[in-house]
């Protein structure tokens, strides 16, 4: 049985660990072809893409209008529960897939360069608490900024901020109560890297702009820092 499989792998090219195990795209779950990554080339080419990053006041942007001090704001794609693009956040924020969050970083990246975003001196990804992160096992956020940074060449630092209160899940929460559920939740553990650097602050998605707000205010405390922020998503609180 195996020598067939291998006999037939060589055949059509293909290695037997696809054969066996087949990559399957995050979005549709259709078979990937061997040139494709994470998204086969339709749902590619179909990404909800916002380029906002070629807004300056754009939608994620006025969000913190009059909250936080941004010098960019950005989101690579929209994200809505009816749109099948949903099955990829959730691979990468519950089913493992971290792989993805890195690829959809790096496409990301490649479109942010030649713009403000790739002057940031370091990508800081929101930390998640130690519980939920030992529950998890990663944090998709730190593998979202890889990415970035593969494309960017801006280096990762992910322990500069840490989250000391463990909340809920912001889901189904109204806008205020995201605000509460987070407000304190994050310090700075080491502010002499983030001194008048400017900062690229990374989530996976943003919806009432709590969670960033919160972090962005224990960076903001930095003295001479200037922030930026981007996300995988960004999804209108319904």
């Amino acid at each position: 049985m195996i020598r067939s499989l291998i006999h037939s792998a060589g055949q059509h090219g293909l290695g037997l660990l696809t054969l066996l195990y087949p990559r399957c795209c995050a979005t549709c779950g259709c078979l990937l072809m061997q040139h494709e990554k994470v998204l086969c080339l339709s749902c590619l080419a179909t990404l909800p893409r916002t380029a906002f990053h070629h807004i300056s006041d754009n939608e994620v942007a006025r969000i913190f209008w009059g909250r936080i001090p941004l010098a960019n704001a950005t989101s690579f794609i929209y994200f809505s529960k009816n749109s099948e693009y949903k099955n990829l956040l959730h691979a990468i924020k519950y089913k493992g897939q971290y792989h993805a969050a890195i690829e959809m970083g790096r496409l990301f990246g490649l479109e942010l360069r030649d713009t403000p975003f790739a002057t940031a001196d370091l990508i800081h990804p929101v930390p998640l608490h130690k519980r939920k992160l030992k529950q998890r096992g990663y944090n998709q956020s730190e593998y979202f900024a890889q990415g970035l940074s593969a494309a960017l060449n801006i280096p990762v630092h992910s322990s500069l901020v840490k989250r000391i209160a463990e909340t809920p899940t912001q889901t189904r929460k109204a806008r205020y109560e995201r605000w509460e559920n987070v407000k304190n939740a994050f310090t700075i553990t080491n502010a002499e890297p983030l001194a008048n650097k400017h900062v690229l602050l990374v989530d996976d998605v943003i919806t009432t702009g709590a969670t960033i707000e919160a972090c962005a205010e224990a960076l903001l405390s930095v003295s001479g820092l200037t922030l930026s922020v981007a996300s995988l998503a960004y999804a209108k609180l319904q």
